[in-house]
């Protein structure tokens, strides 16, 4: 499977008449986009803003993140399954608007939104306040249904991001990098003398609200699989979890899934890249024990040397690392785990919910229960009041440490768990340990 990306670096976004990408400008029409979104009667207001990096702006609550992409050549469309017919993609040629982010954002569903500030002491936290952000707020009719608001702010995230990504299909990229996966008899026959590793993608699947879908499906309804990385890189796999926002996969992390980009930089040069196993996060043992299973065993039908895995979320889906790092190690199959950590606001506390001996190489993302001071903003895009920030995860309505995490000044004092991107288990963050 063969993909070019074709990278159409945006310097700035502004809202005028006409869309369009022109001289590293992206412009949009405002009216337009409402119109787009107003579709789906389940969202009863809707508006568009602007947030650049450096400014003095605050997001929340921020419930996903995607980068516009188009299809130019290839099979398939952009997010498949879900606002295009299921067909296959990661094949051909695709154009990126780099440097630019939808963000969603509006009433809190599910109370694990997040925070993007784009200065102060919250910029150092997160990816986002380094991207070009045109942020959608939309609030749904009154009584709307948790599930039923997620699913429309979800949609009206990936139609947005559809609309300006199609802006970038005739604009000549600045950049154009190409990334190819053989097949294994090609792969082995190519790199006979390099290790043969794998990619095992955790994806969060526990259901109320936390959920992820690949081509449309919801994949908690399916077993574990082997799919191509440049599929993951073409719009296969969406975020649709409300999970704690410092490390949950957002849509934008999964296009951009920083493991992939390096196991395809080694490739062919320390690594034979073999492909992606992606499994689920159930919540009962069963389901655990199921894909677990399904995992190793694909990792052992694939003849690997080695494999990176990475989870999502923490607590529950700790057991779910466990089992893939120690079953796989049983089929002789040396592993490396990338996780974070809630290890207390101290960092005394046990990392994770679980352990094993041959959880023996691993890289963490930071903990989450760290606290910090965001100062006050001049501008909020979305909803800053006391019915958020003292209420997402990692904020606190009453501490006897800090008080309320909201301040009478508008700064904040939370765990960086609030923060959209702080400790991703991708690595796509800024934080790690020594």
């Amino acid at each position: 499977m063969k993909l070019e990306l074709g990278y159409i670096f945006i310097k700035d976004i502004q809202f005028g008449n006409v869309s369009k990408v022109e001289g590293g400008v992206l412009y949009v029409n405002k009216d337009e986009l409402k119109k787009l979104v107003m579709e789906d009667t389940v969202i009863a207001s809707v508006d568009f803003d602007i947030a650049k990096p450096g400014e003095s702006v605050r997001i929340t609550p921020v419930k996903d993140v995607i980068e516009p992409r188009v299809k130019v050549e290839g099979t398939g469309a952009m997010f498949p399954g879900m606002l295009n017919k299921v067909e296959t993609v990661g094949n051909g040629k695709t154009h990126v608007l780099k440097g630019a982010a939808v963000v969603t954002c509006g009433k809190i569903v599910g109370f694990q939104e997040g925070i993007i500030d784009m200065s102060g002491e919250g910029a150092k936290y997160t990816p986002f306040s380094e991207t070009l952000n045109l942020v959608m707020v939309a609030d749904p009719v009154e009584g709307t249904k948790q599930h039923d608001h997620e699913k429309a702010i979800r949609m009206a995230g990936l139609k947005v991001a559809a609309y300006i990504g199609e802006l970038g299909k005739n604009v000549k990229a600045d950049e154009y990098h190409t990334f190819e996966t053989p097949n294994m008899v090609e792969g082995m026959k190519l790199y006979p003398n390099l290790p043969r590793v794998a990619y095992v993608l955790m994806l969060q699947t526990q259901g109320l609200l936390h959920d992820t879908y690949v081509y449309g499906v919801d994949m908690k309804q399916s077993i574990s699989t082997l799919i191509y990385p440049t599929e993951i890189m073409d719009g296969a796999i969406l975020s649709g979890n409300c999970v704690s926002a410092c490390d949950k996969n957002t849509t934008y992390h999964h296009q951009n899934n920083p493991v992939v980009h390096d196991m395809f930089d080694a490739h062919g040069k320390t690594i034979n890249f073999v492909g992606v196993i992606i499994t689920n996060e159930n919540v009962y043992l069963m389901d655990k024990e199921r894909s677990s299973d399904w995992s190793a065993k694909m990792a052992a039908m694939l003849g690997l040397d080695g494999v990176i895995i990475s989870q999502e979320g923490f607590g529950n889906p700790d057991t779910d690392l466990i089992m893939n790092c120690k079953k796989i190690e049983a089929k002789g199959i040396k592993t490396v785990i990338i996780t974070d950590e809630y290890a207390g606001r101290d960092g005394k506390s046990q990392s994770l919910a679980d352990a094993d001996v041959a959880a023996n190489a691993v890289v963490t993302g930071g903990n989450a229960n760290e606290v910090i001071v965001l100062g006050s903003m001049k501008k909020i895009i979305g909803k800053a009041d006391t019915t958020v920030v003292n209420t997402i995860a990692g904020g606190f309505g009453s501490d006897p440490v800090h008080g309320a995490s909201l301040k009478d000044d508008g700064s904040i004092i939370v765990e960086i768990q609030a923060i959209t991107g702080a400790t991703n288990e991708l690595g796509f963050n800024k934080m790690s340990a020594r």
